[in-house]
């Protein structure tokens, strides 16, 4: 398991190896790199053209979106090196156009990213194929919060950890980064950065008791599952919302800082500072409600005006290194998004049964016209935008595993009275 940033030469360090780990001239696939979007899928691929063609290794790049054609056409020649989404390795798999059987290497490369975008059930059903024997299988990603870790014990045997920031050799690191946003507008750029980071759990901060109602109403009318944490609430109140964060049924709360004040969340990824705290300590305060016990978490400020200046001095004061990042475009929120949703959308269509996908084709025609059509367009957005609307309220950690029934008559009885419904 290694833990390295975007820029760190990661890409390189996990295809160097593979020049020395595998054999040119069998023509099958020995190594698989997954990762979570098509435009790394094609990143990957390019830097492996770049340093395997050269001795003859053969790199293939597979993702939805595209047509199977070409792809299996490569998979027959004999790729060497796939690197692929879950979602369209996992459909080869089922093809059979591509079989593990032969692995030397398997690469999980953004392992954070991946499982935040609801890859773990399609990564659990890729592992069915894995052989079953001991392969060489690094495990890449920017932090490590505790799921992830639980993850990686599902697919690694007693792995080792490298960190690769700032010389630690642990599990532990809080990511400090400030957006500067112009004007007015900070609760959309909040909702753009969530959309970004889809962080698992997040606490919201303001400073006053009717920015975190206004920051509540705006996420929860997005769509979020949110509330909100103020002194006006009466203690039984406050217990009831800490209680819903504990067990995972509340993703987002927003707060004061005198209402968050002694919180101790487990497995909080993300802390957002609507605006930067009036006290310099509480700055300390709120980040470290993140990165709690050896994990990893990212605290996210937004400023405008002077406030930026405010906090230049705290990160002066404590010693803080800030990462300042451009506010992320319209087009690049909606790229993201739009792979997360292709990717639970093919994961859900590889789950209907031939009955379901007897009934789905009556539609074909009318969602080819609505594509063709641009005035239609519109229904279509519609409904990708309904069916987002509930993934919202899923929870992002991985699920835990259904258990095995152990009386097959009864399952089928149940799949007959599911197809009669």
């Amino acid at each position: 398991m290694v833990q390295a940033r975007t820029g760190s030469g990661k890409t390189g360090a996990f295809l160097l190896p593979l020049l020395s780990l595998l054999d040119p001239a069998r023509d099958e696939c020995q190594a698989l790199i997954l990762v979570p979007t098509r435009e790394l899928a094609r990143q990957v691929w390019h830097e492996a053209e770049t340093l395997l063609s050269a001795v003859g290794l053969r790199a293939l790049a597979v993702y939805g979106g595209t047509g199977y054609k070409t792809q299996i056409d490569e998979l027959k020649r004999g790729a060497h090196v796939v690197i692929g989404t879950p979602g369209r390795v996992l459909d080869h798999l089922l093809r059979r156009t591509l079989t593990l059987d032969h692995l030397r290497a398997l690469i999980f490369d953004e392992a954070d990213r991946m499982l935040s975008m609801g890859f773990y059930p399609d990564m659990m059903q890729v592992k069915r194929y894995l052989p079953k024997r001991r392969i060489n299988t690094c495990m890449f990603s920017a932090t490590f919060p505790e799921y992830i870790l639980r993850t990686a014990h599902q697919f690694m045997e007693s792995p080792e950890f490298l960190s690769l920031s700032k010389d630690q050799v642990h599990v532990a690191e809080v990511q400090h980064i400030v957006y500067d946003v112009p004007g007015v507008g900070k609760d959309r750029v909040l909702v753009k950065l969530i959309e970004m980071e889809n962080p698992s759990s997040a606490i919201i901060f303001c400073n006053t008791k009717v920015n975190v109602h206004f920051v509540t109403v705006v996420l929860q009318r997005f769509g979020y599952d949110a509330d909100e944490l103020s002194a006006d609430l009466s203690q039984g109140e406050r217990d009831n919302v800490l209680e819903r964060v504990r067990e995972g049924k509340l993703r987002f709360l927003v707060a004061t800082d005198i209402a968050a004040r002694g919180l101790d969340i487990p497995e909080l990824s993300h802390v957002f500072q609507y605006e930067p705290p009036e006290d310099a300590e509480a700055y300390i305060h709120r980040a470290g409600r993140t990165g709690r016990a050896g994990a990893s978490g990212v605290a996210i400020t937004l400023v405008n005006g002077m406030e930026k200046y405010n906090l230049r001095q705290i990160a002066r004061r404590f010693e803080i290194e800030i990462e300042e990042l451009p506010i992320p475009t319209d087009e690049q929120v909606a790229a993201v998004v739009g792979e997360r949703l292709t990717a639970l959308l093919e994961a859900r269509l590889r789950d209907r049964d031939k009955l379901q996908a007897e009934r789905s084709r009556r539609f074909a025609a009318l969602a080819h016209e609505l594509a063709e059509s641009e005035d239609e367009s519109g229904i279509i957005a519609m409904l990708l935008d309904d069916y987002y609307q509930k993934l919202l309220h899923a929870p992002v950690a991985p699920p835990e595993q259904p258990k095995k029934t152990s009386d097959p008559q009864g399952s089928s009885s149940q799949n007959r009275r599911r197809r009669r419904r």
